[in-house]
């Protein structure tokens, strides 16, 4: 969540500066970087389906393989796993009287092999609601569906000065994450 916390801030920041003027239904997509995580199977608790890893920072971590999982029995003690993270985010300034937006879709692709992985992705809409504008600050505050609130500091005076309180904003996180797991060589 911290990741989608800091993108964000960055996403509402360039928002600001490309959608400052009243043009509606404008569209602007914020790639985030993509993160890779390694790790060595350090444990397999069988009959829970939990996998200790040992990341390459030292620290260990339990991961709960879903029961989905058909080659869970593949992994052993020393395999190295990958997991790559990628997050974007699309912004759209809507025009008025148009519906809102509070959608979520997700799906998993196994990978074919003798181990375990695939890729999980999911994609979030909300429409916000820019609440409040600070000048002095400056600042920024959106709300939106269950209770969703965000609030952020804005470096561009001249482009929140040309937002107002009340327009609306489609912001839609896209997430996904590529798992797999390596023998270690012989």
């Amino acid at each position: 969540m911290s990741n989608r916390i800091m993108l964000t801030t960055v996403a509402i920041g360039v928002w600001l500066v490309l959608f400052a003027s009243p043009t509606y239904a404008q569209t602007k997509t914020i790639t985030g970087e993509t993160h890779v995580v390694t790790g060595t199977v350090e444990a397999i608790e069988a009959a829970s389906r939990v996998v200790t890893i040992k990341g390459s920072d030292g620290i260990y971590h339990e991961i709960s393989v879903p029961e989905d999982t058909k080659q869970f029995s593949q992994i052993k003690v020393g395999d190295t796993i990958t997991a790559r993270y990628y997050e974007n985010i699309v912004l759209r300034l809507k025009k008025p009287g148009e519906p809102s937006q509070d959608t979520a879709s997700g799906g998993l692709t196994p990978t074919t092999g003798t181990k375990p992985g695939g890729t999980a992705a999911s994609q979030r809409t909300i429409t916000a609601t820019i609440d409040a504008i600070d000048p002095d600050i400056p600042s920024i505050k959106f709300k939106g569906p269950n209770g969703w609130e965000y609030s952020s500091r804005v470096e561009d005076r001249q482009a929140l000065a040309k937002v107002k309180v009340g327009d609306k904003v489609d912001i839609t996180w896209t997430t996904a994450v590529l798992v797999s797991f390596e023998s270690p060589k012989k």
